[in-house]
């Protein structure tokens, strides 16, 4: 058994959510937040099987794109404010970040 971690986009996790239930995987579903750009995340718990893994990923992959999205950089406090740039910048966000995990045991209550 496998645990899978994925964390997308909140854009993506309406989607996501919904090609997992017609799909028959059960996922739970956390709110999250970027480091990066501190915007808001969705984080999907995932248990399945060995042999259904790669369908998991699939769906995932399907369903969490990538975009790119001008963010305007955020001042130097205190720092070299000889290399800031203070117009906006284009920056890759979306897609999933995706980690498979091994499960030693599984209980449902």
């Amino acid at each position: 058994m496998k645990l899978i971690i994925a964390v997308v986009q909140d854009k993506d996790s309406n989607r996501l959510s919904e090609a997992l239930i017609n799909t028959n995987f059960r996922a739970t579903k956390l709110a999250s937040t970027g480091g990066f750009l501190k915007a808001g995340n969705s984080t999907f718990l995932i248990g399945t099987e060995d042999d259904s893994v790669d369908e998991v990923l699939t769906i995932i992959k399907e369903n969490c794109k990538s975009r790119e999205q001008l963010v305007a950089p955020i001042s130097p406090m205190g720092g070299n404010a000889d290399s800031y740039v203070p117009y906006p910048v284009e920056v890759q966000i979306g897609g999933a970040t995706v980690f498979v995990l091994p499960v030693e045991q599984f209980e449902q209550f």
